[in-house]
């Protein structure tokens, strides 16, 4: 029990440090797999979500909500783009499958309804005639409606193109926080 076993001892503790170390690292990185196959971080790239969002803002998005629950009007929604499939959008969810949408005197009409649109920081600027949404697609519009390329203009989103939705701001620090998505819009006969 002299320098012999001293030796041995602390080859052990050598062998049980690396051990250890290889289990947190690999632990380390099936927990970042795990949180990005539930949580995405998107960007946000030009000006038709402004005055909401701005160029630059950094957001989280649920990933995993839209697999278990059904998009909700008002959600603001992340997707693989209609028209260019290498690209992601954000955009405000404005009409279910089976919706009817239309614009008329710069006023969002839904199912027939005015929708105040609280989120809007401009009038719009045109009009769009009637459409029904059809089965299997969402409508999405940016917030800043008169510079934003949206479904106005390529038609619904597919159910299978919707990522998650946008659920936290992490950059700027100024304005970290939960995003809302509790802006009520046009309610239905249901009261949904």
């Amino acid at each position: 029990m002299n320098m012999g076993s001293k030796k041995a001892e602390t080859k052990r503790t050598l062998k049980e440090n690396i051990l250890d170390w290889i289990v947190t690292i690999a632990m380390g990185v099936a927990l970042y797999f795990a949180i990005d196959f539930c949580i995405g971080r998107v960007r946000v790239d030009g000006i038709s979500m402004d005055t909401t969002f701005h160029e630059g803002q950094l957001l989280m998005v649920n990933k995993l909500n839209y697999r278990f629950n059904e998009p909700k009007r008002g959600d603001v929604v992340v997707f693989t783009s209609p028209v260019e499939p290498d690209k992601e959008y954000i955009k405000r969810l404005i009409g279910l499958p089976g919706d009817k949408i239309s614009i008329q005197d710069s006023v969002l009409y839904l199912n027939g309804q005015a929708v105040d649109e609280p989120y809007l920081h401009e009038a719009m600027t045109y009009d769009f005639p009637e459409m029904t949404v059809p089965e299997g697609m969402y409508f999405a519009m940016g917030d800043n409606r008169n510079h934003s390329f949206d479904s106005r203009s390529w038609g619904g989103v597919p159910r299978k193109n919707l990522i998650g939705n946008a659920f936290f701001r992490y950059w700027p620090l100024t304005r970290l926080g939960v995003i809302g998505n509790d802006v009520p819009l046009a309610m239905d006969s249901d009261g949904e």
